[in-house]
Parts: C-alpha cells; structure tokens; sequence
C-alpha cells in the first residue's frame, strides 16, 4: 500500500540541563518554565494540524511536552521508552566543558564510551514510528514527541541516509520539529526541518 501519512517529529521544551548545556541522556529532567510556555506554544501551532495520534517518550520532559497537545486536541498520549534520548553512559550530567577535559578525543565526534551509539538510537526510534503509525489513517498525522539527538538519529534512518552522513541533519531546537511525508516511490522524505512555523501547502505539495 502506497504511504499516504506524514509524522511530525517534535522536540520537547527547554529544561535547566538544556541552558546550562549539560548532557541529559535518559536522566529524567523536567521542563522548566520556559520549556512549559515553549510547549504550551508549540501546541497551539500543531493542533492546526490535526494529528490523529501522538506517541512520546516516557522521560517527563517529553512527555509533559506531548501532553500540552494531548490537552488541546483530546488525543490520548502513548508513551514509548524507545524513544528515550540517547543513553550517554559516564557523560550524562556533565557540562560540555567537563565532558571536554575527561574525554578530548571522544567529543569532537560524540563516540561515547559505554553510550549508545547512534544507530542503535535510530533503529529502535525508527521502530517506535512504525508502532505509532499503526494508529493513523490514511493521510493521517502522527506526532512525535522525543529528544534532539534521538529524533534526528531515527529521521536519518528513515531516510535511509548513510551512517556517515549523520551530520547532514541539523540539530533541533526546543520545541521545534521536523516533517517527514512519503516520496513517491516509498520511504520517507524530509519536508521540513527544525520548524517552529506551520508549513505552507506548497512547501508540502511543492510537486503535485
């Protein structure tokens, strides 16, 4: 069956970690009141779209993002933990500047010792997608509230981007998000990217 559906994966709001550029991993960090009216925001922007389902991680930052949509739509959230942030072993808790002085070489390219490389991330995220998807329609939208590195791990593998290629995608900021809607001849296509704006139709039928 030709896909006709469309996710919207959705970065959680800002938390205390996030400013004060700390790595978070799968440590359970709450929103801080920024991050609450990022995604009380947000919300109001994506409600236009009426998603038929939304699907989140279960760590609270993400989840609670979810939930502002799930408020404003009536939509019930499914919380899925494999769509936790990536697991960062020894980094998590640390500030970048610490991380630097006890691991130099590693940063640079985010090879984390005893972490969880990324496509591992990217599988089991691509994978959680494919669960959420079974509760859309036809030409129905699923919305994915998860974290920055592991939404931008499980984007690069549904594209079927090469693993070399990850750096490709940018990062994505608090409560933004990115579009993924069907190519023609199957898989995914990147529709936009690290949004904060509702898509214009033509972006999204730019070749009908």
């Amino acid at each position: 069956m030709t896909e006709t559906r469309r996710v919207i994966c959705w970065r959680h709001g800002q938390t205390d970690w996030n400013v004060e550029n700390r790595f978070q991993g799968q440590l359970d960090i709450p929103l801080n009141k920024t991050g609450i009216a990022q995604a009380e925001r947000a919300a109001q922007l994506l409600a236009l779209l009426r998603p038929d389902a939304i699907i989140a991680s279960d760590l609270q930052r993400a989840s609670d993002t979810a939930h502002a949509l799930a408020r404003l739509t009536g939509l019930t959230v499914t919380h899925d933990p494999a769509l936790r942030e990536r697991f960062g072993g020894p980094w998590e808790g640390l500030s970048r500047a610490e991380i630097a002085a006890g691991w130099p070489e590693q940063l640079p390219t985010m090879d984390i010792p005893g972490g969880e490389d990324m496509p591992t991330v990217g599988a089991r995220v691509a994978e959680a997608v494919q669960r959420g998807l079974e509760k859309v329609p036809e030409g129905g939208t699923l919305v994915v509230a998860s974290h920055g590195a592991a939404l931008r791990a499980g984007i690069h593998t549904m594209l079927g981007l090469p693993q070399d290629q990850l750096e490709a995608l940018g990062s994505l900021s608090n409560c933004s998000w990115s579009v993924l809607g069907p190519r023609r001849l199957g898989g995914w296509r990147l529709l936009e990217h690290n949004a904060g704006t509702l898509p214009e139709d033509k972006v999204l039928g730019d070749d009908r």
